[in-house]
């Protein structure tokens, strides 16, 4: 997401700055800066299309394969369709970068916010920000606010649930690694052991052949899912956010990444000025209030 330097008064403060350039991607220029000031390490104000990227010159996002809707659209995060990829693109046109530099990298959802050194320079994949995840990486400010959903098939027994304890009987899945395992285990507390699967479309198969009773993902998801995908399932009711705090996807980094505080500017540029607010009412207009459970 998304005027030329001034003349320095002296030689010894120009090649100062260029080796400062050099060294962080960052130089004191306020030309230069994101419309938000980013607030990380030693507040360096970031410089446009100059950042320390993976590649020179080019800004290499992930997100993981297949890409769902309404995330994005046709399975493509390339074509800049879909909420999550309209977000990638306006995080980059803020960091300085046109749609020509962005380079997409295909990675697995658990290996984006696993330990370890990522190939990217940010992941957009519906990761939701939690201080055990912040052990391993770092998050910028929250693109979107986010709940989880319960999806059943229409006439079950399931389906007819109106509470909380409702659900403790039935056979629930989600996808492995996901905040929608965690309301699971920590707020349904079942009878019976979650199914756990790899993929979304894996607990969308198991919705349909019976093997669960339902399934949990976030709501944007479960409206798609409900609308194009499993059109005989419906949507439950939504969980209310744990301790009153809003859950937050957030665009992934490397742990201490020199990209944090600019990537982080950049989203709370847009959320700002208004841009995050009109991409998801074009994208996720269809995601309206569902039934609360408690």
């Amino acid at each position: 997401m998304h005027p030329a330097p001034r003349a320095p008064r002296r030689a010894v403060a120009a090649a100062a700055i260029a080796l400062l350039a050099t060294a962080v991607g960052c130089a004191p220029q306020p030309e230069e800066k994101t419309s938000a000031t980013p607030s990380g390490a030693a507040g360096k104000t970031c410089v446009k299309g100059k950042l320390a990227t993976k590649t020179s010159n080019r800004l290499t996002i992930a997100t993981d394969e297949p890409a769902y809707e309404p995330w994005f659209k046709d399975d493509k995060p390339a074509n800049g369709k879909g909420f999550e990829s309209a977000v990638a693109y306006a995080v980059a046109k803020q960091l300085g970068y046109d749609r020509s530099a962005v380079v997409w990298q295909s990675v697995p959802f658990n290996k984006a916010f696993a330990p370890g050194e990522k190939t990217f320079d940010f992941d957009v994949n519906q990761v939701s920000i939690s201080a055990e995840r912040k052990k391993a990486v770092d998050f910028s400010s929250g693109y979107y606010d986010v709940r989880q959903a319960v999806i059943a098939l229409k006439g079950s027994k399931a389906a007819k649930a109106t509470s909380i304890a409702e659900l403790k009987g039935l056979k629930l899945g989600a996808q492995v690694g996901t905040t929608s395992l965690d309301y699971i285990d920590d707020v349904v507390k079942p009878e019976r052991q979650a199914a756990v699967y790899a993929k979304n479309d894996q607990a969308k198969s198991a919705l349909k052949n019976g093997q669960v009773d339902a399934i949990v993902t976030d709501l944007p998801t479960a409206f798609y899912i409900t609308a194009a995908e499993v059109t005989s399932a419906r949507i439950v009711g939504q969980f209310e956010n744990r301790g009153g705090t809003p859950e937050q996807f957030g665009l992934v980094l490397d742990k201490g990444s020199a990209l944090t505080s600019c990537v982080t500017g950049a989203v709370d540029a847009l959320r700002e000025d208004g841009t995050l607010a009109k991409i998801e009412k074009q994208w996720l207009s269809d995601a309206v209030d569902a039934p609360v459970l408690k």
